[in-house]
């Protein structure tokens, strides 16, 4: 094959590696594929200054062989998605903004994680998240989304939308077309959304109707198979040309960018396979393939294309118009001008950014029902569920950095509280949650901390051998873990669980706010 059509191919695709710095992995697919894109996990990551200094160095390396610059993106949603977390302004879940109720606060909160993340070298946001969580038991979206409703993902999705736009960097709407009432992790299997096409028009489509009117700049494809759409059900939206081109592109309208979600999550890596599904989802209409891990997925995903265009499978006019798109992206201030960008970012955290951060967290706090706070005379029994395995939403456990524990202990210590503490992974397994029981029992103040206690039977367990009159209930994540517990003494919910977002709880539980 031509080397032109190669290194078109190569612009095509968004990659993603493993080092503070680039390596071998990442230096050999640009300069002998001309990838079009690297993506940044927290393994690239260790302060912002060092972020910086990578994606300078990406982008020179990739001068050396290519006239186009790279796109360097990232999930910086907020809450418990935050790639790049010290160094920069908290920023919160997307659900916390419907809760504190300020569309205008949304949109300058976005605009200042757009503008810290341009200034540190990243130029593509891979958010915001317009899914719309009608679905309680939905494992992966939940908080990530601005609401329960399609009125209000458009009011506050659209305010995070163009706060990031006015920042410079391009903004990305995911995960088309709407992941939100699905009960499957599509990282780990594919999720079926079965409502009829009006249905879909009337809901799920609302909020990306109103990011293309609004003049989003990409669009992430969702691992979900829409029967309405596409008749075959074992075909995700990723890799339907009925739902990319003939709804998206035909009866929407849309000119931009489309990017797929990761190949390898496993609702295409364990079905389709990631190399095949590279083909099929250029064949559906995507312009950028995105695999976020492994070298030797990426170089197979880069051959099969590379055969199905010799082949005629995938038509040099489809890898073109393709190709047009992601170079009108390109032409972003925070990508075209990245030899302009300062090298030391110097606008990040500013005393303005963190406290309206503050605010919005702490108008975010949901008390749900009678309330009264610990006494301070008491010992507290602390139970903790954290997160201790990775994917690709709850990245903690495994940055580079040492990152503060999602854990209240802290700040009741620092209060003058005496608190010991029992600490669970998410999956609350039966060993754990005996553990957990007899670690409180007789404990005179109980405060469990969940983390999507609702769709896990050991924390509901735990949960349920709690006496309600000595328990206070702190939702780390899904609120709607307060309704496992309606008698306890405090139930309270901030839409995640990291330190930002526990200051608030703890300040109630305590008696100071």
């Amino acid at each position: 094959m031509q080397t032109d059509m190669q290194h078109n191919i190569g612009q095509l695709f968004m990659v993603g590696f493993d080092a503070l710095e680039p390596n071998d992995h990442i230096i050999g697919l640009i300069r002998e594929r001309r990838i079009g894109g690297v993506i940044l996990f927290r393994r690239n990551v260790h302060t912002p200054a060092q972020v910086s200094v990578l994606c300078q160095k990406l982008q020179e390396i990739n001068a050396e062989v290519s006239d186009e610059p790279l796109l360097i993106a990232l999930d910086q949603e907020g809450g418990m998605v935050m790639r790049i977390e010290q160094g920069v302004t908290p920023i919160p879940a997307a659900m916390a903004f419907q809760a504190a109720g300020s569309v205008e606060e949304c949109r300058q909160v976005n605009f200042i994680n757009g503008d810290e993340m341009r200034q540190i070298g990243i130029n593509m946001m891979l958010a915001p998240v317009l899914d719309v969580n009608n679905n309680r038991l939905n494992p992966i979206i939940g908080v990530r989304a601005y609401g329960e409703d399609a009125d209000t993902v458009v009011r506050y999705g659209m305010a995070a939308l163009r706060g990031q736009q006015d920042a410079g960097v391009i903004v990305t709407a995911k995960h088309f077309p709407g992941h939100g009432d699905t009960a499957v992790d599509s990282h780990y299997a594919m999720a079926l959304v079965p409502h009829d096409l009006e249905r879909l028009r009337a809901v799920e489509l609302v909020p990306f109707r109103a990011a293309i009117e609004g003049g989003v700049d990409a669009i992430m494809t969702a691992h979900v198979a829409f029967p309405a759409i596409e008749p075959d059900p074992s075909v995700p939206a990723t890799l339907s040309k009925a739902v990319l081109t003939g709804l998206l592109r035909e009866e929407m309208g849309y000119e931009g960018v489309i990017i797929s979600d990761c190949l390898e999550m496993g609702a295409i890596a364990d079905g389709v396979g990631v190399a095949a599904g590279a083909v099929a989802t250029l064949q559906a209409g995507v312009d950028i393939v995105l695999i976020s891990h492994r070298e030797d997925q990426q170089r197979a995903a880069l051959a099969a294309v590379s055969a199905a265009v010799a082949q005629g499978t995938i038509g040099a006019q489809r890898i073109d118009d393709a190709l047009a798109r992601v170079q009108r992206l390109k032409q972003a201030r925070a990508v075209s001008g990245w030899r302009e960008r300062a090298a030391t970012p110097s606008g990040l955290m500013t005393p303005e950014s963190i406290a309206l951060s503050k605010k919005v967290q702490k108008a975010a706090l949901r008390v749900q029902g009678e309330f009264r706070p610990l006494d301070p005379a008491l010992p507290v029994s602390l139970i903790t569920v954290e997160v201790r395995s990775r994917s690709e939403v709850d990245e903690v456990a495994n940055g580079r950095n040492n990152e503060a524990r999602s854990s209240m202990l802290p700040a009741l210590q620092k209060a003058g509280y005496d608190v010991r503490e029992y600490a669970m992974s998410a999956d609350a397994l039966d060993a754990e949650v005996a553990e957990a029981i007899a670690f409180a029992a007789g404990a005179p103040q109980i405060v469990v901390q969940t983390y999507n206690a609702m769709l896990v039977e050991g924390q509901r367990r735990l949960l349920a051998a709690m006496p309600s009159s000595k328990l206070w209930v702190v939702a780390g994540r899904l609120p709607y873990d307060l309704d496992l517990a309606p008698q306890a003494q405090g139930r309270l919910a901030a839409f995640g669980c990291r330190p930002a977002a526990l200051e608030p709880v703890v300040e109630r539980l305590i008696g100071a706010a």
